[in-house]
């Protein structure tokens, strides 16, 4: 999730190869990772707040009808490399491949403004294998709607490339950004973590929620993103179900 981009970047490195896939055996249920889409939604504070307005309703209409006003990045959501790098694809050009398959969730508890480094993300288990999806739970998805929300932890630049490194294909966290909290951002900031994943083709998953009840297990991932013309992001509901080793 970034402000609006004043410079637009070209640059994009396109998406990795992707290893052969492999059979899944479930080993429980579908869960549902996503914030319900509504007015209390999580929001940056930069973006307008979801507006939402029946427009008509039974019985003085035959039918319900709802609008909706808000911003692609509002609530649970995918970032396309388009965020940031105008030669990239928007949402109706990501492969189905790249927003479902198996990973791991991490649980990385942290302080406000934490900065996750290497060190941390080596230490996490279970180990990544090659096209992973990463889910990272720090608890911070218990602190929506409140001002401590706003103090996030986020990756330092090294996480991200590490994480590149990895052959990680989504990385989703349960904040709003893995780019620093706002209030620490020096002069000149350049959301370098968006950057490096987006720019090597590692879509971003933010605003996810629930995954606690699967930290430390392997999962099989699902990110309903709608598919958006020229979209630089996607509100998505995002489901998983853990799986054998």
């Amino acid at each position: 999730m970034c402000d609006i981009c004043v410079n637009p970047k070209s640059g994009w490195r396109g998406f990795m190869e992707l290893p052969p896939r492999r059979t899944l055996v479930a080993t429980g249920d579908w869960i549902d990772l996503s914030h319900p889409v509504g007015p209390e939604m999580p929001c940056a504070s930069i973006f307008p707040a979801p507006r939402f307005e029946r427009l008509r309703q039974v019985p003085h209409d035959p039918f319900n009808v709802t609008e909706i006003h808000m911003v692609a990045h509002a609530g649970t959501h995918v970032d396309s490399p388009l965020h940031f790098f105008n030669d990239a694809p928007g949402f109706e050009d990501i492969p189905p491949e790249r927003l479902s398959g198996p990973g791991v969730v991490w649980h990385l508890p942290q302080p406000p403004d934490a900065v996750i480094g290497v060190g941390t993300l080596q230490r996490a288990r279970p180990l990544l294998q090659p096209g992973d999806i990463l889910a990272i739970d720090t608890g911070w998805a218990a602190r929506v709607g409140t001002p401590l929300y706003e103090r996030h932890p986020s990756l330092s630049v090294e996480a991200a490339r590490w994480l590149v490194e990895q052959r990680i294909k989504l990385l989703a966290c349960d904040f709003a950004t893995p780019d620093l909290v706002y209030h620490l951002r020096p002069a000149g900031f350049d959301w370098p973590v968006h950057h490096a994943l987006l720019g090597n083709g590692v879509l971003v998953c933010e605003h996810l929620t629930g995954h606690a009840a699967l930290a430390g297990q392997r999962v099989e991932f699902m990110f309903g993103a709608l598919n958006i013309v020229g979209c630089d992001g996607a509100p998505a509901r995002v489901l998983a179900r853990p799986i054998a080793d």
